[in-house]
């Protein structure tokens, strides 16, 4: 399957990576010279993904501006400056502005490198990976010893069939959430308008046995503080000299 369309969400106010988010919104503070952003964005282009949208709320102008110069896809602007909606509320509200095929949704502060070379990229995996007749939502996940900045904890469990579940350590193959899903929008039909949180939706997925995941291919990150920066950026280089 090739999709075509993506959100990314982008509209947090990034209170863990104070003081440097007082003056610019997260998306936009650079690990290794690159806006965080826009490594979610070259890997929707490198996808060929065509049409973007990004919410906003945090510093929304310094966001718009940025992404007015961002070449290589079609972005279209969900504004959330009157009101966040947290990340269910976001994406409900961001998807009406999008068709009702499938769609990449991925956080703008999640990233990997070191993907094969010669292979597809994991955004093509994970949409040839989706089958919307089994699936609602297919997520793509990473082991925990191929993440840097993480928390230390598993999201679900995954099994042989591919489908996932809640975290529990009673059963093997724990996952982490790497920041990238591609879904059927038609799941958040009977969202509400109000802010949410989009795991009331991954659980139901979960209960329909509609959740399903696919694994990383490289090194996942993640900066969630100012600190963060320094280990994310040595990762990077580490990477870069054996490439």
């Amino acid at each position: 399957m090739t999709i075509r369309q993506a959100m990314v969400m982008a509209a947090g106010l990034g209170t863990r990576m104070r003081p440097i988010t007082d003056t610019i919104p997260k998306p936009l503070v650079k690990i290794a010279g690159k806006p965080m952003i826009d490594y979610a964005l070259d890997a929707l282009a490198e996808a060929r993904v065509e049409q973007v949208v990004v919410n906003v709320h945090h510093h929304a102008d310094q966001m718009e501006a940025h992404l007015r110069n961002y070449r290589g896809l079609d972005i279209l602007i969900s504004d959330e400056r009157d009101a966040l909606m947290n990340n269910g509320g976001g994406l409900a509200k961001g998807l009406k502005l999008l068709g009702r095929d499938p769609v990449f949704v991925m956080n703008s502060d999640l990233f990997w490198i070191g993907e094969t070379p010669g292979r597809p990229t994991n955004l093509q995996r994970l949409a040839g990976f989706f089958d919307v007749a089994r699936m609602d939502i297919a997520m793509l996940c990473v082991a925990l010893d191929k993440t840097t900045g993480h928390n230390g904890r598993n999201d679900f469990n995954l099994a042989e069939d591919d489908r996932l579940s809640r975290y529990n350590n009673a059963f093997a193959n724990g996952v982490v959430y790497a920041g990238a899903i591609v879904m059927n929008p038609s799941i958040l039909e009977d969202a509400p308008d109000e802010a949410f949180n989009i795991n009331i939706y991954y659980d139901k997925s979960i209960a329909k046995g509609r959740l399903y995941g696919t694994m990383l291919d490289g090194h996942w990150l993640t900066v969630g503080t100012p600190e963060a920066i320094g280990e994310a950026e040595e990762t990077i280089r580490t990477f870069r000299a054996f490439a």
